[in-house]
């Protein structure tokens, strides 16, 4: 999700949720702060969603849950409400009260990077993640080129990073039971370079 210029009026945690329920955009909540979230490009779209009907298919009935970009996950170490493009539970899903619309406690969280959030996304938002107590498993993929960046916590704490770039690769998500291929991750965007003519030689996200 591409986060666009902040809101400047600084408001409560309360009055924050309560424009949030009623508006029709997304936006992003932190320190008294607002930052409006803007639509997705088409390929963002697809890798997403291929993305989440893989781990639907792999997840039914089981205790698990897959969230796609709705569900709300709120940081309760910092305070960061934010919307993650894909989000996982295991087990009894923690929401912050009886509306049900954010999460707590996520062990699965995926981003798809585009060009103007990808430092963010790595940096000021993983670090943010980092505090969830529950997070294991925290995913980057490209929507420009074949990139997968996968960070698994330890158990000393530390991230591991594991980078997958080709087709034929698979990423292995122990702590759902869940793999993802990147040729289904994938999928609908090569049938969309098929159909159109374009390569992978898109301006890339910053690192």
């Amino acid at each position: 999700m591409t986060i666009s210029v902040k809101k400047r009026k600084r408001i409560t945690e309360a009055q924050y949720l309560a424009m949030e329920r009623a508006a029709e955009t997304k936006n992003e909540f932190l320190d008294g702060e607002i930052y409006a979230m803007a639509g997705a490009s088409e390929r963002h779209n697809l890798v997403a969603t291929s993305t989440l009907a893989s781990l639907y298919s792999q997840l039914r009935g089981r205790p698990c849950r897959v969230y796609p970009s709705d569900m709300r996950v709120k940081v309760a170490a910092t305070g960061l409400y934010t919307y993650p493009d894909i989000s996982v539970v295991c087990g009894r899903a923690e929401l912050a009260d009886e509306n049900r619309d954010t999460l707590l406690n996520p062990v699965l969280i995926i981003e798809v990077l585009s060009k103007s959030t990808a430092g963010y996304d790595r940096r000021e938002k993983f670090s943010q993640y980092r505090r969830i107590p529950t997070l294991t498993d925290y995913l980057l993929i490209s929507q420009t080129r074949c990139l997968v960046e996968h960070y698994l916590r330890q158990p000393d704490g530390k991230w591991l990073l594991t980078e997958y770039n080709d087709l034929n690769d698979v990423v292995e998500l122990p702590s759902i039971g869940c793999r993802l291929a990147l040729s289904e991750v994938y999928e609908q965007v090569m049938l969309l370079i098929k159909e159109e003519g374009p390569t992978w030689e898109l301006p890339q996200e910053t690192p």
